[in-house]
């Protein structure tokens, strides 16, 4: 098996740094910064939670600077305002500032929503760094744009800086179309990005590709490490019964369910999967369910929501998560081509680690077709046609690599990923 998905090796730390896992941080303080965080279900904001509530439970004093939870659907959820605001969640003390938000964010928009999280949020981050003086200031991207004044004020208290980049924004940006009229923003973003990466003291990342890239951009080697996205092996697992959401969705048993579950939004591609289930929807036994939130939903929901194969909902809860990666036969996971490299899709482990069959669209050389293999079914992106042929050709045949998904979900582990990004923290 390809070890493309290796971690930077701990013994590249210093030694006080290497067992920060399994000592205690009590005298440690952490500050961290980035647009989300929890209760966002899908994606960065729910790595960043669990990173916030690990570093407490180890003993850190932990303060989050971030936005009302908001993602992936662009608008502030249920029993939050979006305002300044201060309150213990759990075991950390979280602020939340305003953000600039409407549910369509394409084009400018998707520039002027981490803007406007930079402008908020200075003046908090700044202040909280200077009243709390913490050993370690904790950057996220997404957002790069707010790092220079966190970076200053570390700089003033002598703190340390980290980033964990779980995307390339500039890059990600321009990639998918979002700012494609503003062509010049795309030089006076990489000057920005250049200059703001240099600045801190380590820098993380989720995949080697985007590890890669960010070498490219002027990060030295001995500042780089990777550290993948985990899955809680412990919530996440295959079960010896039958999901109950099979009976609750109204499926038979000899029904072949397709579940894609997460954000919906322009990196995801899910255009081509509902253009192969518009192909299959002459095969009664073939279905489609597409659960999340995000800017795509609604035009989605208008252009394909008439096909009788195809069923929307909204985000599960996350107490009854492995019951619903464990309803399908098939997991889909689509991605448009030049995104593909550009971020690590934080879904896959709880595909895996479900040891549902998974099928990925994914060009032949990209790191996340080296990492599964034959572990799952791969295909070029955007052939809706062949997409809707290996659908078919996967209800048909016998499922032989159970074994190996459930391998591939244990380089997931969300302990040894926890334990690798705590060191590179502390």
């Amino acid at each position: 098996m390809s070890d493309i998905f290796h971690t930077s090796p701990l013994q590249d730390l210093p030694a006080s740094r290497q067992s920060a896992e399994g000592a205690s941080l009590t005298s440690s303080k952490v500050l961290v910064y980035g647009m989300n965080y929890a209760p966002e279900m899908a994606g960065v904001g729910r790595y960043t939670g669990e990173i916030a509530e690990h570093l407490a439970s180890l003993g850190a004093d932990v303060t989050v600077v971030t936005t009302p939870p908001h993602y992936p659907g662009w608008k502030v959820q249920q029993n939050h305002g979006n305002r300044y605001s201060k309150a213990r969640e759990e075991r950390v003390m979280v602020f939340r500032v305003p953000l600039l938000l409407r549910e369509k964010m394409g084009g400018i928009w998707r520039l002027l929503a981490p803007a406007s999280f930079a402008l908020t949020s200075a003046p908090v981050v700044f202040w909280q760094i200077l009243k709390r003086r913490p050993a370690t200031v904790f950057c996220v991207e997404p957002t790069l744009f707010a790092a220079p004044v966190a970076q200053f004020a570390a700089w003033l208290v002598g703190a340390r800086t980290v980033l964990h980049v779980q995307d390339l924004e500039v890059d990600a940006a321009f990639a998918v179309g979002h700012l494609a009229g503003f062509k010049w923003l795309k030089a006076v973003g990489y000057v920005f990005e250049r200059m703001t990466l240099r600045k801190f003291d380590r820098v993380v990342t989720i995949s080697n590709r985007m590890a890669e890239k960010l070498a490219a951009k002027g990060i030295s080697a001995n500042r780089l490490s990777v550290v993948r996205n985990w899955v809680d092996l412990s919530h996440i697992y295959p079960m010896s019964d039958v999901s109950p959401y099979r009976a609750e969705l109204g499926f038979a048993d000899q029904d072949f369910v397709i579940l894609y579950s997460g954000n919906i939004g322009a990196k995801q591609g899910l255009n081509v999967l509902l253009d192969a289930a518009e192909r299959l929807d002459g095969d009664r036994d073939i279905h489609f369910v597409i659960a999340g939130e995000g800017p795509n939903k609604a035009d989605l929901k208008a252009r394909y929501g008439h096909l009788k194969n195809v069923r929307f909902l909204p985000f599960q809860p996350y107490a009854r998560l492995n019951e619903f990666l464990n309803m399908p036969d098939l997991h889909v996971l689509p991605q448009e081509p030049d995104a593909a490299d550009l971020v690590l899709p934080s879904k896959l482990g709880g595909m895996l680690a479900s040891g549902k069959r998974v099928l990925v669209t994914a060009n032949e050389e990209t790191e996340l077709a080296e990492f599964l293999g034959e572990a799952s079914i791969i295909i070029p992106p955007g052939n809706a046609e062949l997409m809707a042929a290996r659908i078919r050709s996967a209800r048909d045949e016998v499922d032989s690599s159970h074994e190996m998904r459930i391998e591939r979900a244990t380089l997931l582990a969300k302990d040894t990923g926890m334990a690798r990004l705590v060191a590179n923290i502390t």
